[in-house]
């Protein structure tokens, strides 16, 4: 028998390979799914990882601690009980105290922390000594330049105005080396719309002031934790965690729900994804191993003949055929294992844990296992239904029919069940039974019917073409419509190609997607975090970096604003920023702000000294104030005129900080009562008021505000909280007067502020008005902490950073109105895609701390780790094994009959066949096949698409700012056309091109 199968084998190498090409392909895709999809869960979840924000990934204790002048005991005992309550494999943690005091800017009382923090120094750029002993204090450059402060100054704080102040000397100041980073992830060591921390010693808790400050115990959770690996329930524990802290009176922050439950996700719709593709994969190979075996068979009939005539047993008969398989599938198979692996290391990258490994390596086995029982089941089915025929039919060479009743009813079965799954798939559970299998049985339902339609009109026309002379048409015809088995050849091609085609647009669609995502997430191809003392210095630094404005913009978003709000240079917009049509116009912001300026900023301010005239009518003593802004570096200047006798005079005051150009711009008066011994300034007293008629400065001498700007009432805006405040611009003088406090609300200051931009400011609204909107004047904090007027003079459903709920604001205009107040908010610089590595160095030299970058084509390769991304790829591996295993078919169809079609034409050619129409006729039944079968897979995919709902994943995040693009352009149905054209066709060339040799040489021969 073995000799038998060995000869049967040598005999027909041909249709040998073919099976082994067919096994070596689906057991190449069959191999590769566990090594891919292991592999691809380790990716996605080191995405998710490094993707999530700080808080996410670390687990805070937090306590109010009595310290009792041991702050190191406090924390110790901290340490202590967690450790004993939080069964994690970790190392070692950051601890800290804080506790929130107020400190004085300007007479307003601006909250500020005083913090300790392991390994401080480290993480932060120090302008001076890192802070050693009780008493010292670092604090950061915006906090200095809030309160004025420098090196060697003192600052003092307190809990209460009647609590005992808290005196630090300030030795050095702070910027954040890299502010996102895990370290930073309590929110209570930084600022919360007011100051940033003073990072002082540990041995500074030990007063009494600072007894009762807020202990933390920061853990950072493991990466391999977080992503799962060696099965450890991180959530489990960190769960209980909690429950046990309570009960001991801690406060247990742990935010990595989101995270754990976004890598779950990408884990299950990994496993889902490939072995849906697998599936697929393995049908399509049975279904074309089954085609091979049926054409392949009618060589083999004849030895069935014989061995029946000599009286073979069915069983031996049956041994015989399944040997000659079994060795193609088996090496097949054996091929496929190593090359399934090198596969998905290729498409995802090793898989390095050991587990996982062995896991990945038995499942592999299994699925090549299963390409090949399964592919020995369909042909020993085959082989079988072959051997029941009588002898008398085996010998004969002509075929039997195209089919009998049995066919038609499985067609009519497959309908209905591409029908089934097409109604799950628009129901209401589309991930559920049939529903992902969709597409492929649509295309399936839609190559039977047209398959059975081919040959109808090949039955029909073949006979009218040859009885009208066209022969080549006719000949075409009749070999098509009398060639077993050419209806199911055209339904995989079909069935192949649409896949291809579904799969291919899938992952064209999801790269958009991503790309999408990235620009929307960012605003720009490349995207700076820094650093900076406030806006002015940013958008100073910027413009001075890039005067052309052409490469860089430079950006604020303040996220804790209701709602949040997108700061913008709206100049450099349209040149900087990657715009979408779903922002709406680009320019409408620029053009608004453009189109109403505001008043005609007040002439610089240079001078070492400034000269008042006033009138004062107040009854009590009263000083007036006015507070400056350096139009370079943003640092607020105050200058005191006063205490003030009554009636007319002019006085004068010194100015420091604002002989430097570009100089210094006037941000707003303040009418006060005399400074406090402590230097505090007291509001007014009721019935205060003063008439200003002219400002001065002098070395250089020059006029700064004169009747046309004083009696201007555009350019004076008054306090929006506290006192009540009138101010009269008339007559070339301005007149400010305070009335008495009804609101309740805490006095700050009488204060006028000074207009020089937009007001109210004009802004781009992105989704619904906030509530408050609906019923009341639209309004904003993020200018200056107090509610701001705005216009909305646009509206767009979703914007660039912020998503769907947000406002757009020019820059210049918001820190104008904003003044000296250091409002909440991430500073970035967007750059243009030809932006180089020049632009970067010059911002650094412009002054600005460089703590981060970003880029559209990372964060795109970022997503392309997730689930979504992994799905499509090894879906787009199944689509092309799908068009190989089609082709395959294909060119054994094209030379099975080779032999028996030779005889045809040369008959013909005998009785007078032109040797044109001969070769035109061996290449058009397999053209027919290879141009109508793309086509009507083309079509097919076209169909599946809206029928079966066919759309690109969704983010594992559920991220949905942007609608999703179409599973199926234009682009992906022409490249997927023009590839299967390619592979068929040629497949099929080759395949032909024997035939037409041979005939061409027979005719020569003659």
């Amino acid at each position: 028998m073995i000799g038998l199968i060995w000869g049967a084998v040598r005999t027909r190498t041909a249709q040998v390979l073919t099976v082994l090409v067919l096994t070596v392909l689906a057991s190449a895709v069959a191999a590769a799914g566990p090594w891919f999809a292991y592999a691809s869960i380790n990716r996605a979840a080191a995405a998710d990882v490094a993707a999530a924000p700080a808080f996410q990934r670390t687990v805070s204790a937090q306590q109010i601690s009595d310290t009792d002048g041991d702050p190191q005991g406090a924390l110790a005992e901290l340490e202590a009980v967690m450790r004993g309550q939080l069964s994690l494999p970790v190392g070692d943690p950051v601890t800290g105290l804080a506790l929130p005091l107020a400190v004085d800017t300007d007479g307003v009382a601006t909250t500020m922390s005083v913090a300790f923090r392991d390994d401080f120094c480290a993480h932060v750029r120090l302008d001076g000594p890192c802070p050693a002993t009780a008493g010292q204090t670092a604090i950061s450059v915006t906090a200095a330049e809030q309160l004025g402060v420098r090196p060697g100054d003192r600052l003092t704080l307190r809990d209460s105005p009647n609590s005992p102040p808290v005196t630090l000397t300030v030795v050095a100041l702070f910027t954040y080396a890299d502010p996102s980073s895990l370290y930073w992830s309590n929110a209570l060591f930084r600022a919360d719309r007011g100051l940033d921390p003073a990072f002082t010693p540990l041995a500074t808790f030990e007063t009494a002031a600072l007894a009762r400050p807020t202990a933390t115990f920061d853990l950072i959770l493991p990466d391999e934790l977080l992503r799962g690996e060696g099965g450890f329930p991180l959530g489990a524990v960190l769960r209980e965690a909690q429950y046990k802290a309570a009960a001991s009176g801690l406060r247990l922050v742990n935010a990595s729900g989101p995270l754990l439950a976004a890598i779950e996700r990408d884990r299950t719709e990994i496993r889902l994804g490939v072995v849906l593709a697998m599936g697929q994969t393995l049908v399509l190979t049975w279904f074309a191993i089954g085609l091979a075996g049926r054409y392949t068979g009618r060589d083999r009939r004849g030895d069935a003949a014989l061995l029946k005539l000599r009286g073979s047993t069915r069983f031996a008969m049956l041994r015989l055929a399944w040997g000659q398989h079994l060795l193609p599938l088996t090496v097949g198979a054996l091929i496929g294992l190593p090359s399934g692996y090198l596969l998905a290391r290729w498409l995802a990258g090793p898989v390095e844990a050991e587990g996982q490994q062995r896991e990945a390596l038995l499942l592999s086995l299994a699925a090549a296992g299963a390409v090949l029982l399964g592919g020995l089941a369909v042909l020993a089915a085959i082989e079988a239904v072959a051997l029941r025929r009588p002898v008398a039919e085996l010998l004969r060479a002509v075929g039997a029919g195209r089919g009998d009743w049995r066919a038609g009813l499985t067609d009519l079965l497959l309908i209905a069940v591409a029908v089934a799954a097409v109604y799950q798939a628009r129901s209401s559970a589309p991930g559920s039974g049939l529903a992902a299998a969709a597409p492929a049985l649509v295309a399936l339902a839609v190559a039977v019917l047209l398959a059975r339609l081919l040959g109808r009109v090949a039955d029909r026309g073949g006979g009218a073409a040859l009885r009208t002379g066209r022969l080549r048409l006719g000949l075409t015809a009749v070999q098509v419509s009398r060639q077993p088995g050419s209806d199911r050849v055209f339904a995989l091609v079909v069935v192949a190609v649409a896949l291809f085609t579904t799969t291919l647009g899938l992952t064209l669609g999801d790269n958009r997607a991503r790309n999408e995502r990235s620009t929307a997430e960012l605003g720009a191809e490349r995207v700076l975090s820094v650093q900076a003392a406030n806006r002015t210095t940013l958008l100073a630094a910027v413009r001075r970096a890039d005067p052309e404005g052409r490469r860089a913009m430079a950006v604020v978003v303040d996220r804790s604003s209701d709602p949040p709000v997108l700061a913008v240079d709206s100049a450099r917009l349209a040149a900087v920023a990657r715009w979408q049509p779903a922002y709406g116009p680009v320019g409408l912001l620029a053009a608004a702000t453009a189109e109403s300026p505001g008043p005609k900023p007040a002439p610089a301010i240079t001078g070492e000294r400034l000269s008042l005239r006033l009138g004062n009518e107040s009854r009590r003593p009263v000083a007036v104030g006015l507070t400056l802004q350096h139009e370079g570096t943003g640092a607020p200047v105050q200058v005191r005129f006063g205490p003030l006798r009554a009636g007319e005079q002019t006085v004068t005051a010194p100015v420091t900080g604002c002989s430097e150009a570009p100089g210094c711009r006037i941000l707003r008066w303040q009418l006060s009562s005399p400074p406090a011994p402590n230097g505090y300034l007291p509001p007014a007293d009721a019935g205060s008021a003063v008439t200003l008629r002219g400002l001065t400065q002098q070395s250089p001498a020059a006029a700064v505000l004169g009747p046309d700007e004083l009696g201007d009432i555009a350019r004076w805006r008054p306090e929006t909280t506290g006192a009540a405040l009138d101010i009269v611009a008339a007559d070339g003088a301005l007149r400010i007067a305070r009335d008495e406090n009804r609101a309740g609300t805490p006095d700050i200051g009488i204060q006028v502020y000074a207009v020089d931009s937009a007001l109210p400011p004009p802004v781009v609204l992105a989704g619904s008005p906030p509530t408050g909107w609906r019923f009341g004047e639209p309004a904003l904090t993020t200018f200056d902490g107090q509610p701001v007027p705005v216009r909305v003079d646009g509206a767009t459903a979703v914007l660039p950073v912020i998503g769907r709920a947000g406002v757009l604001v020019d820059l210049e205009t918001a820190r104008r109105i904003g003044g000296d107040v250091n409002q909440p908010g991430e500073f970035q610089v967007w750059l243009a895609p030809e932006a180089g590595p020049e632009v970067v160095t010059a911002l650094r030299g412009a002054g600005l701390v460089v703590s981060g970058e970003d880029s559209a084509a990372r964060r795109s390769a970022r997503l392309a780790e997730q689930a979504p991304s992994a799905i499509a790829r090894f879906g787009l591996l199944g689509g092309v094994v799908g068009l190989l295993l089609a082709a395959a078919t294909v060119a054994v169809a094209g030379a099975v009959d080779r032999r028996a079609r030779l005889e045809q034409l040369r008959a013909l050619r005998l009785q007078g066949l032109p040797l044109k129409a001969a070769v035109g006729t061996a290449y058009a039944g397999t053209w027919v096949l290879i141009l109508t079968g793309p086509a009507v897979g083309l079509m097919a995919a076209a169909i599946a698409n809206p029928v079966a709902r066919v759309a690109v994943r969704g983010f594992t995040d559920k991220w949905d700012v942007l609608p999703p693009p179409g599973a199926l352009g234009w682009t992906a149905v022409g490249l997927a056309g023009l590839v299967a054209l390619i592979v068929l066709g040629l497949v099929g060339w080759l395949s032909v091109l024997p035939l037409v040799r041979r005939l061409r040489d027979g005719v020569s021969a003659r």
